[in-house]
């Protein structure tokens, strides 16, 4: 979709890019279709001024949706279509003329990960006030929707948010939060937490330091795993530049934008530390690192891949390599296992008593996997490939890890619930049958970190044959 309706008032964007118009809904399914089945692209990102406010009101979707309503005695699709909702009460409009039939937002976002389990759906940029729960329950259900939520606050301080004409309060926002962390995930209690990301705008229009530190306060509180800071700028056009003074010193906005992103690199250290490494992610492959890997000399040692996990965090690794003596070497560069090899091998492990031999002897668990990974034919990765990686570092932004083997999104999916016992019933929630052991938790038992030091020990084993 293009344009905004919003009309907050530091931003020039309604009045360059128009009020908002929704594309046809059939056309974008159709095109992402054609991107999934002749151009095999993995990831889609839908894109908006407030992508999440989209509303296909043409003479097709309001008949489709009047249908499917009187069919089904419902709303006419998955965002019970029919009238507009807001993230919670705390939230308002300043654009009045929403609602009514067509389809919205959570519809499109069914439809795109619908169509194929093996493509990845994120969506940007979204404004906090259009996450009705019907969306939230939707990511909460739905595996290839990417489990990341941008939430752009501008400001933690309620004075500023309406000068700003946001249309919502600090405690509307934390709301959503908390709302977001209890339908998609928590980290306190499942590994397959919601990544925050936000914006923030430092020396808006009489900003005090009261305010600012309003800001610095949201920041600690909610803990973004990612941000875009900025210091304003008075656009011409805008409400406030009619409005209002821009009379906050320069040098104070540098020192304020300097603070929240210190805050900000420091959370992101402490969550990445404590909620990445000793983890497996699946992480989708873009291309090789423009940085190389180089020993302490300086020189370079190794060539690196670099990719995505579901929460949008960076991951570099090396592949694991079979008898890479000349990292330089296009044709050694990125061969991996596949998750045909490795499946059958994790589901031993997970059967049989951990304890049957200390890792570091040839024990005879150690013989029969090695004697399964022998053979096996090595696959070349490459961009748009899926990739588990154990994440084993963690440094601001970027995530470090080992490359395990190639995978699909489905199969990763699968393998996270290997006890063997479980219905899993969504991404995020547990059925019947007993407790649920899934890959993304490993790092948290060590018999699980044992599992991936074993994997190791074969690989290892096997460059030496």
């Amino acid at each position: 979709m293009r344009g905004c309706n919003n009309m907050c008032s530091y931003c020039v964007v309604p009045f360059t890019r128009g009020r908002e118009r929704s594309r046809e809904f059939d056309s974008i399914v159709h095109e992402t279709q054609h991107l999934v089945e002749v151009e095999h692209v993995k990831e889609v990102i839908l894109l908006g001024q407030n992508v999440n406010s989209y509303h296909d009101r043409c003479q097709g979707a309001i008949l489709a949706t009047t249908a499917s309503s009187s069919s089904s005695g419902g709303g006419g699709g998955v965002s019970t279509t029919g009238y507009y909702q807001t993230s919670n009460p705390g939230f308002t409009n300043l654009y009045k003329k929403r609602g009514g039939s067509g389809y919205y937002f959570a519809d499109l976002v069914h439809a795109i990960s619908n169509i194929s389990p093996e493509l990845r759906v994120r969506f940007t940029s979204p404004h906090p006030k259009d996450y009705p729960p019907e969306l939230l329950h939707l990511m909460a259900e739905t595996n290839n929707v990417c489990n990341q939520i941008h939430l752009p606050a501008q400001s933690g301080s309620n004075t500023v948010l309406e000068r700003m004409r946001r249309g919502y309060t600090r405690e509307a926002y934390l709301t959503l939060v908390d709302d977001v962390k209890r339908i998609i995930g928590n980290e306190d209690d499942d590994d397959d937490y919601v990544a925050f990301s936000s914006d923030f705008i430092t020396g808006f229009c009489h900003e005090t330091e009261e305010e600012h530190e309003d800001t610095i306060k949201l920041m600690q509180e909610v803990k973004y795993d990612q941000a875009y800071m900025f210091a304003y700028s008075m656009r011409e056009k805008t409400n406030a530049h009619r409005t209002m003074v821009d009379d906050v010193p320069a040098d104070v906005k540098q020192r304020r934008l300097q603070e929240v992103i210190s805050v900000f690199r420091t959370n992101v250290q402490e969550r990445n530390e404590m909620l990445e490494v000793g983890r497996l992610r699946l992480v989708l492959v873009e291309g090789e690192a423009r940085r190389k890997k180089k020993n302490d000399s300086g020189v370079v040692v190794g060539r690196m891949w670099s990719g995505r996990t579901d929460q949008n965090k960076r991951v570099v690794f090396p592949s694991l390599l079979l008898n890479d003596d000349n990292d330089d070497d296009d044709d050694d560069f990125g061969w991996c296992f596949t998750e045909e090899e490795v499946k059958p091998l994790l589901s031993y492990w997970r059967t049989n008593n951990y304890d049957n031999a200390e890792p570091s002897s040839p024990s005879s668990l150690a013989r029969e996997i090695n004697h399964q990974l022998q053979p096996k034919t090595k696959v070349k990765l490459q961009p748009g490939d899926y990739v588990v990686v154990h994440i084993t570092e963690a440094r601001g932004h970027t995530l470090r890890g080992r490359a395990l083997w190639r995978s699909t999104l489905s199969g990763f999916t699968e393998l996270m619930m290997m006890n063997g016992g479980g219905m899993w019933k969504g991404r995020r929630g547990g059925g019947g049958g007993g407790e649920s052991t899934d890959l993304m938790n490993f790092g948290k038992k060590e018999e699980d970190l044992e599992i991936v030091s074993r994997l190791y020990q074969q690989v290892d084993l096997v460059n030496t044959l």
